[in-house]
């Protein structure tokens, strides 16, 4: 954390500036071995920052699943759980045609909805805003094999009427002039509870690969948080990481 400085000069946001430093300590040996992180109020004033700053931050790989944040305790690395940036990432539909396979969209619903607290501070705002909720149940001629469920800022402008047929992306860049940018994501195992076996077809405490992604503008600010629950006999998620 000493060597650590903000360049005030620069034209990256403060916020992304502390980003790219809390990375940096996770990767670090103590850090990864348990160590708590220093709290948001001593790296403001090391870095001579507000701590909203560093709050802003920090909430962002909170949702990422690196960090694990418990009131009263701190924050510590998250645990049995395997995080990637990922050099290139597309929309599942153009996942699905890159390997020439065929899918289906079994159920589509979409709602405008107040959201929780984490999503609202995401995406920066007010209590009383509602948001666009899509939910997706998607698969082959077999039967599904991942539920999506996405929420929307609400700069997007995107609306209940909307056809989410079309690929997602190519429709905010096209009909909305919002290109994405940044895909982060976080990847773990988790139990299929009751709600999720009956969507997936499988059994309740069945293994499910889930997929916490947070999508990014250009500049940096939160367009789509999703949610993707993976039948795990059915799709498996590889990554290519070169040797430095």
């Amino acid at each position: 954390m000493e060597s650590f400085v903000i360049n005030h000069k620069s034209p990256l946001p403060l916020h992304i500036q502390v980003e790219a430093m809390l990375r940096n300590l996770i990767e670090l040996p103590e850090y990864q071995n348990g160590k708590m992180f220093p709290n948001e109020v001593h790296i403001a004033k090391k870095l001579g920052i507000s701590r909203n700053t560093v709050r802003q931050a920090t909430n962002k790989l909170v949702y990422e699943r690196l960090l694990v944040r418990k009131k009263g305790v701190g924050t510590r690395v998250a645990k049995n759980n395997i995080t990637t940036r990922l050099n290139k990432w597309t929309s599942f539909t153009h996942e699905m045609d890159e390997k020439g396979v065929s899918f289906k969209n079994y159920t589509v619903k979409v709602s405008r909805v107040f959201p929780d607290k984490e999503i609202q501070q995401l995406f920066k705002i007010a209590d009383g805003i509602k948001v666009i909720k899509l939910e997706r149940l998607r698969g082959l001629e077999k039967g599904p094999i991942v539920y999506f469920i996405s929420y929307f800022h609400p700069a997007t402008g995107l609306t209940e009427k909307e056809d989410y047929s079309q690929p997602l992306y190519e429709k905010l860049e096209k009909e909305h002039h919002i290109t994405v940018a940044v895909s982060k994501e976080g990847i773990s195992a988790i139990l299929a509870n009751k709600k999720l076996a009956a969507k997936l077809n499988i059994s309740e405490g069945d293994p499910i690969l889930f997929r916490k992604r947070v999508v990014c503008d250009p500049g940096d600010r939160p367009i789509e948080y999703n949610l993707g629950y993976y039948r795990a006999d059915s799709f498996t998620y590889t990554i290519d990481i070169a040797k430095d």
